[in-house]
């Protein structure tokens, strides 16, 4: 299993990958699981945590969004952890009706398979209702709680996108951005473009080093910070800076 490790001790576990990613925050104070993955994956993914042998309980589920391949075991996690579920507001909606409208497609080919994806909507792509606990808005941040875990709002690929920043180094990113291809970041589906790219500057502003996706492998600064200039240039948004390492 892989993890990473800020210099506070925050230890990342990636406790599901394949189609989709799920990642467990985990310190001497607090267990956080991020996203759920796809129904058929819901066995692998309690067995994965059950081999952490944690000392204490998950205690939050954050969702990086609601599209079905990212929360269809939410439910199911919340009556077996009882944890709070932390998410966007402006996915609230959706939530309760177990179903979240795909996402436009980027590419012809990922244009058309959004559009038969919604023809076919909650039979195929749909996931069990829940009511979230704590909605994030722009922002949320556990500081008050002693821990510097800090969700910011990253939204493009849908309304309600957020990313979690871990201690400044590391940032779990859902579908910000992919980890698929060698040389490229830019997802086959997204809601709006721009506003995508905006909030990778977003994400560049932070001190984070790593990007951990919700699909494929972790994404370095370098990478974003190329595939941040090339399309603020193709997509004409003007406020294109460089962002060094805070």
């Amino acid at each position: 299993m892989q993890k990473w490790k800020t210099k506070n001790g925050y230890i990342i576990f990636q406790v599901l990958s394949g189609r989709s990613n799920s990642y467990l925050i985990s310190s001497d104070k607090i267990n956080i699981l991020v996203d759920t993955g796809k129904k058929l994956s819901c066995k692998l993914l309690q067995k994965n945590i059950d081999s952490l042998n944690l000392k204490r309980t998950i205690t939050s589920l954050i969702l990086t969004h609601t599209h079905y391949d990212h929360c269809q075991n939410t439910f199911t996690i919340k009556e077996h952890e009882k944890c709070e579920i932390v998410m966007s507001e402006k996915e609230a909606r959706y939530a309760e009706q177990g179903f979240t409208t795909l996402p436009k497609g980027t590419f012809p080919i990922s244009q058309l398979i959004s559009r038969l994806g919604n023809k076919i909507g909650a039979k195929s792509f749909g996931y069990k209702p829940f009511t979230p606990d704590i909605l994030v808005n722009e922002e949320f941040d556990f500081k008050p709680n002693n821990m510097n875990i800090k969700i910011i709002s990253t939204s493009g690929h849908s309304k309600g996108s957020i990313s979690i920043i871990v201690d400044n180094e590391i940032a779990i990113v859902g579908d910000a951005m992919i980890g698929v291809y060698k040389n490229s970041i830019f997802p086959p589906f997204a809601d709006d473009k721009e506003e995508m790219i905006i909030s990778w500057g977003k994400l560049l502003k932070t001190g984070c080093n790593i990007f951990l996706p919700g699909h494929g492998k972790e994404i370095s600064r370098e990478l974003l910070q190329k595939e941040y200039t090339l399309y603020s240039q193709k997509l004409n948004i003007h406020s294109v800076e460089y962002y060094p390492k805070p």
